[in-house]
């Protein structure tokens, strides 16, 4: 069943375009893209994930074969493809994916002299974004010209924060650049959220950096915790959200709790 079979759970609302943000590596930005997006899938909301990142995590990560692809995201951006033609079907009934292959990592170097470059994305998602309930983009890790594009391009972000020390490095860099995009190109934009990612409740360390992030981001940081979960990290190599690899594993629970509290906050 294509995407555009597939009707709104609510039409009359208006389309949540999030940027799943962090400049920093391995926070869980595309785990967090993935199951989400899965578990608002399971709740009854259309979804389209957008993977903006050319390492294509989230791509593979439901299972799709890059090699196979006759249009990605790459595509859509710089060879004027039609963006409904880079849609795919994904395991999960009413999620799609927006694919991304290595292809991307060109992107940052001949985005530099295309007209518009900022607002490239922007305008290709508006062609189908109202056809959804939420909109994830997958940002890379930098804050390049890809990453500001999904800047003009969303709503909101939604900043995965993993339990570590100095969880909080960089993020004020992060903040520093929403403002500048929000003031200059994108003034709608807004922190949706702040998700504690890697959470491990048997270290006084995950309780202070969750602790130390609600102090920073206060009610911006969602309650929901998402755990350091074995089935969490097998997940990908299935190809499988976690919500179909293993539904009752912690990390699943998590995620759907965390989808419940996106939907409460509209």
């Amino acid at each position: 069943m294509g995407y555009s079979d597939v009707k709104r759970s609510n039409p009359k609302k208006d389309t949540r375009i999030i940027a799943i943000i962090n400049q920093k590596g391995g926070v869980g930005k595309s785990t967090t893209a993935i199951n989400l997006g899965a578990a608002l899938g399971e709740q009854k909301k259309k979804v389209l994930v957008v993977d903006f990142d050319p390492q294509g995590n989230t791509t593979s990560g439901f299972g799709i074969e890059k090699e196979e692809l006759e249009t990605d995201i790459y595509d859509v951006m710089l060879r004027d493809a039609d963006i409904k033609d880079a849609v795919c079907d994904t395991p999960v009934q009413n999620v799609f994916v927006i694919p991304a292959t290595i292809q991307l990592a060109g992107a940052e170097i001949e985005l530099v002299s295309a007209m518009a470059r900022e607002s490239i994305l922007k305008g290709k998602l508006d062609e189908i974004a109202s056809q959804f309930d939420y909109v994830f983009i997958d940002c890379p890790p930098s804050l390049g010209l890809l990453t500001v594009n999904a800047l003009v391009a969303a709503k909101s972000l939604l900043i995965p924060i993993q339990c570590e020390y100095y969880a909080l490095e960089g993020v004020t860099k992060l903040i520093e650049s929403m403002k500048m995009v929000k003031s200059r190109l994108n003034h709608d934009l807004e922190i949706f959220g702040v998700v504690m990612t890697m959470f491990d409740s048997r270290t006084t360390l995950s309780k202070q950096v969750v602790e130390e992030v609600q102090n920073y981001f206060g009610n911006l940081t969602f309650k929901t915790l998402i755990p350091r979960n074995v089935k969490l990290s097998e997940a990908p190599s299935h190809g499988l959200p976690i919500t179909l690899y293993a539904p009752s594993s912690k990390g699943s629970v998590a995620y759907m709790k965390l989808a419940k509290e996106v939907i409460r906050r509209g």
